[in-house]
């Protein structure tokens, strides 16, 4: 809200000139010399033929004869070879501080309501949930609260897959080693699935017969149905504890399997577009315009079996008719790109839904310090639960303070620990997951960020809160921090139009450091001028206001100490 006023100032005065030119308002890359600045200069000087320096002063002295321009800007100034600079009036600055107060809802342009369908968790019943687990649920949560804080209509489905190999896997050794239904639990699954991933491996008439079971299964072979279910309710129940460990929450728990019964309409619809080769059915495609080979999607296998692409077209037929959606977003794995290229291709080209609602949101891997996927030191890749766990003795050794903390302020720690690391980083790249580091209440992490919150929040609990301000900045560090506090509709607004909470996350890390510094050279509760005390008090209270509601979209809750 506020850009786009500073930059209706800025391409009025181009047009006074005859410049008819989209110009824009950005963040000063150098604090040091102005708040903001235009670098549009030699773009309007290319078009126009004219010298960018004569183009820059006419604008500078356009903008001076407003009348009004005092209300906005405090000094500008065009800097060779062509910049315009401007610094921020008090007044400015402190109207929007005054708007962010009331309502942080108030600083956007919010967008008309729509219903987003977002699927996100995707783990395989019967398979220990590990750290790529965590990473689907963190930035699909986060995603979802940042659509829905927006405005939107969001409906979460975890979709498990519920209906695999794995699955044929461990009722074939169920049977074989005659278990009892009461005598599958969590343990066996954890113990069971990586034994029988490995002997499939080396034995393919193993493998053929698990494959056979699947199919059965997935026919709706009687035999198979008791065991599948007893599965399918303990696998859940401790994904859904580890899921609630991280305040990950979905409105629908579907699996693959929900999906079958629209699979003979999916079939029927696809048909004129179906080929037959090598016995399987393939739709194509590929379109002249890819920059890379595209195989087709192959929507059932030469023995009549579905696969993950046919269930997911399935899918995407049942959340058309069941919500509605004018958008139905998916967080899995970059890896997964091609697939969902196939599938969105796929539903587009038959009219099952438009491609336009379709989006896949890839994200990168989770690394050790060698840059490889994050294993344990014997190599295996880590439960989540023992990465929780992991965390807390970390985070509790860091400090003697810690080990009298609640194990709910610990688990709100441990919580901020690992999401920050998430989310601080652009969702479709890497990151390293460092532990140590992340656990640190100094640095780019989520305690810091906890322990910023709760410092400022005891400055303000010792005093009355004003019901408003001057239009006074006392100091430096006074006016960065309401500068901050001036951007964060930019990252909530990057943040929405990219689905990437790193924006987010970097906002309030940077918030926080002002709030610090601030801190540091201002002794609020001692100030004995009451006006200006009770203006840093309004000041300090917009920024815990901000800090609280960006951490509920980053899926951190606050303790009551640290």
């Amino acid at each position: 809200m506020y850009l786009e006023e500073l930059t209706s100032i800025i391409n009025h005065a181009f047009l006074k000139s005859g410049y008819n030119i989209d110009c824009k308002v950005i963040p000063s890359d150098r604090k040091d010399l102005c708040d903001y600045q235009c670098n549009d200069i030699f773009k309007v000087a290319k078009q126009y033929h004219k010298n960018p320096m004569e183009v820059g002063e006419e604008i500078v002295n356009n903008l001076n004869s407003n009348p009004n321009i005092t209300q906005y800007f405090k000094k500008i100034e065009f800097v060779r070879p062509g910049f315009i600079n401007l610094t921020l009036s008090d007044e400015f600055i402190n109207r929007y501080v005054r708007i962010t107060h009331q309502d942080i809802k108030n600083t956007l342009e919010l967008p008309e309501k729509e219903t987003f369908v977002i699927d996100y968790g995707g783990p395989n019943v019967a398979k220990p949930l590990h750290v790529g687990h965590m990473r689907t649920a963190i930035v699909g949560e986060s995603i979802k609260r940042i659509l829905e804080f927006f405005g939107h209509k969001v409906i979460g489905d975890v979709h498990l897959g519920d209906f695999g190999l794995q699955i044929g896997q461990v009722i074939y050794a169920i049977l074989r080693d005659n278990i009892q239904l009461e005598d599958i639990t969590i343990s066996y699954l954890d113990e069971t699935y990586p034994k029988m991933s490995a002997l499939c491996k080396e034995d393919e008439a193993i493998k053929e017969e698990c494959a056979k079971i699947t199919k059965d299964l997935q026919d709706g072979k009687e035999e198979y149905i008791p065991i599948w279910k007893k599965i399918l309710e303990v696998s859940k129940g401790d994904i859904k504890a580890q899921y609630d460990y991280l305040d990950v929450h979905f409105d629908y728990w579907y699996g693959e399997s929900d999906s079958y019964k629209y699979l003979p309409r999916t079939e029927k619809i696809l048909t004129p577009w179906l080929k037959t080769s090598e016995g399987a059915k393939i739709i194509e495609v590929a379109e002249e315009s890819d920059k890379k080979p595209l195989p087709p999607l192959i929507f059932k296998k030469s023995n009549g079996a579905y696969l993950y692409a046919s269930t997911d077209i399935a899918t995407i037929l049942q959340r058309m008719e069941d919500f509605h959606p004018d958008h139905i977003l998916y967080v899995t794995d970059n890896r997964q790109e091609m697939h969902f290229t196939q599938v969105f291709r796929v539903c587009d080209k038959t009219g099952i839904c438009s491609i336009k609602k379709l989006e896949h949101l890839g994200y990168g891997t989770v690394n050790g310090e060698d840059g490889k996927p994050y294993k344990t030191r014997n190599g295996d890749t880590p439960k989540l639960s023992a990465l929780f766990q992991n965390a807390r003795d970390i985070f509790i050794s860091k400090k003697e303070d810690n080990k009298a903390m609640s194990i709910e302020d610990v688990d709100k720690i441990v919580n901020a620990i690992l999401k920050f690391a998430d989310l601080q980083n652009s969702r479709e790249k890497d990151y390293i997951f460092d532990l140590e580091k992340f656990s640190e209440v100094t640095g780019k992490t989520g305690p810091y960020i906890l322990y910023t919150y709760l410092r400022l929040n005891r400055i303000i609990m010792a005093e009355r809160i004003p019901k408003g301000f001057t239009n006074e900045i006392y100091n430096e560090f006074d006016r960065d921090l309401r500068l901050q506090i001036l951007e964060l509709p930019n990252a909530l607004q990057a943040a929405y139009d990219e689905r990437k909470p790193n924006y987010i996350a970097e906002y309030v890390y940077n918030l926080c450091v002002c709030a610090n510094a601030f801190y540091q050279h201002n002794n609020v509760n001692k100030e004995e001028n009451q006006a200006k005390k009770d203006d840093y008090i309004y000041v300090l209270k917009t920024t815990t206001d901000i800090i609280r509601e960006l951490l509920h979209l980053l899926i951190i809750e606050i303790p009551t100490k640290m």
